[in-house]
């Protein structure tokens, strides 16, 4: 499956997936890889008939090797939970002091909690998200974009919020598909991260998992030198491996800046006022896919 991406900030693509960390392509013939030739034949044909600039693959299942025809793009860790054994066992496995403790002390100071996909849930969620993107100087995605993806998938789509004396400090949005939920999104309030809101919302969630009987917590992707990132998700108990995705063709030509790489853009938007932000991000999320 494939996403087109018309942009003149970040080139003309196609995309497995936009937004998604990682899809691996629907063949419907047994024993294609995607470094085989009747794929590589595919991809030429898509790129010279509709004149894209290059095809991005995101699989999770790659082993790296190539065709000769592609180029290994953007690489990250990407994490994930087993959560075929028991509870307790699971829990067992948290970091002690970054994961059980921190756990323990949100329960003590009685945070409370609320999950669903209702209207003042998705409320809750943008606000924490803008102050968390404002922190970390980037951009908030735009509002629509989640109330699109609750009226797409429904249930499926969960988005839990931790609160102190009914004050939003901590929020997460997951998918769930089949019998693995995806984190996707996290944010919260700093001035509120003595109360450990989001070691709460994983457990909260972990739980949640185990009880649909879910086997698998998909933690997503980070980049490689975000290493703080990457040890939080080590102290929940999930592997780490590497992911990369490939590009045809080989040699295609990187338009635009990636804001994360951009001091200057960044400074520029952490200035923005709160009402701005979310234009901004309207506007400039689509070239992002």
């Amino acid at each position: 499956m494939f996403c087109l991406v018309h942009s003149w900030i970040t080139g003309s693509r196609l995309v497995s997936l936009p937004f998604a960390d990682h899809c691996d392509p629907l063949l419907d013939a047994e024993g294609i890889r995607i470094d085989s030739p009747e794929i590589a034949e595919w991809m030429r044909v898509e790129c010279n008939r509709q004149r894209r600039q290059y095809i991005e693959l995101r699989p999770l299942s790659s082993d790296g090797r190539t065709n000769g025809l592609m180029e290994p793009g953007q690489s990250f860790w990407f994490h994930n939970l087993d959560l075929t054994p028991p509870l307790e066992k699971i829990f067992s496995g948290l970091h002690k002091d970054s994961m059980q403790r921190r756990i323990r002390h949100a329960e003590r100071e009685q945070l409370s909690y609320e999950a669903g996909c209702s209207a003042h849930l998705v409320d809750d969620f943008y606000r924490l998200l803008v102050i968390t993107r404002r922190r970390h100087r980037l951009l908030p995605q735009p509002r629509a974009w989640f109330r699109n993806l609750i009226a797409c998938m429904g249930d499926n789509v969960r988005i839990r919020v931790a609160r102190k004396n009914r004050v939003p400090i901590g929020a997460m949005l997951t998918l769930h598909h089949r019998d693995t939920v995806v984190y996707k999104y996290g944010c919260s309030d700093e001035r509120f991260h003595n109360l450990a809101a989001m070691p709460f919302l994983y457990w909260k969630l972990i739980e949640e998992c185990k009880a649909s009987a879910a086997h698998l917590l998909d933690l997503g992707r980070t980049d490689l030198d975000n290493e703080g990132l990457a040890v939080f998700k080590d102290r929940l108990g999930a592997v780490r491996r590497p992911l990369g995705y490939l590009r045809y063709p080989s040699g295609a030509v990187r338009k635009g800046v990636k804001a994360s790489t951009s001091p200057m853009v960044r400074g520029l938007f952490a200035a923005l006022p709160d009402v701005v932000m979310p234009w901004a991000g309207r506007l400039v999320y689509r070239h992002m896919g």
